[in-house]
């Protein structure tokens, strides 16, 4: 009777891992690296870095324009009662500032309009006018931008009232690589941008100045 046959140095041993060869288990262990690279890459791109950006409080969503503060773009009428020559529209430079006559540069940027009215008021005061009488409205507001998954990105007019819904509906609607349940909403005076979710809650306000981002789905 032949005495059992030693298993020859060097061949393949059988992985106790689900009997892969140690050839097999080293390329998953490169496939699970190369997966983990992928996704930490993907966590790098614009549409996935975001995806932490802190919510948008509810108070944030519902903001609409009283309180607004003035910026570049916007488009003004001042009247100064009785003053014809001082009655006109303005624009607010992209410096902040607006070119009045007699008194010059007047700092608009980041104000309300009252507080621009009691300065071009004091200012016309006294040397200029007595008593003088100074209304202003906002006949056109910045635009806002649209940019990422949707048909059109880019800058449209603001509407008094607009929705993000509307404003995506503007660009032409989703892309098919859209992520349609989030978008990320950056106010012009704010440092960063929220994360705002479109489907759990009430409609979400458009300010002028703000940039809505819609990034992609990647599952």
């Amino acid at each position: 009777m032949k005495a059992p046959t030693q298993q020859r140095r060097g061949s393949i041993a059988v992985s106790r891992n689900h009997g892969q060869t140690p050839a097999v288990g080293r390329a998953a262990g490169k496939r699970r690296w190369a997966l983990s690279l992928a996704c930490a890459a993907l966590a790098a791109l614009p549409g996935c870095a975001s995806s932490a950006a802190p919510p948008m409080t509810g108070a944030e969503q519902a903001a609409d324009l009283s309180g607004y503060r003035l910026g570049a773009g916007d488009k003004l009428r001042i009247t100064v009662f009785n003053e014809p020559s001082l009655t006109g529209e303005y624009n607010v430079t992209p410096a902040g500032g607006v070119a009045f006559p007699l008194i010059g540069v007047v700092e608009a940027g980041n104000r309300t309009i009252e507080d621009l009215t009691r300065e071009i008021t004091g200012r016309l005061s006294g040397a200029y006018l007595n008593d003088p009488r100074v209304s202003i409205e906002v006949l056109d507001y910045r635009p806002f931008y649209i940019l990422g998954e949707v048909n059109k990105p880019g800058e449209y007019p603001y509407a008094s009232g607009m929705t993000v819904e509307q404003a995506i509906a503007k660009a032409g609607g989703f892309t098919y690589r859209a992520n349609e349940k989030n978008i990320f909403l950056r106010r012009q005076a704010a440092a960063g941008e929220r994360a705002v979710p479109l489907r759990s809650g009430g409609p979400v306000a458009v300010l002028p100045g703000d940039t809505i981002r819609i990034g992609q789905r990647y599952f």
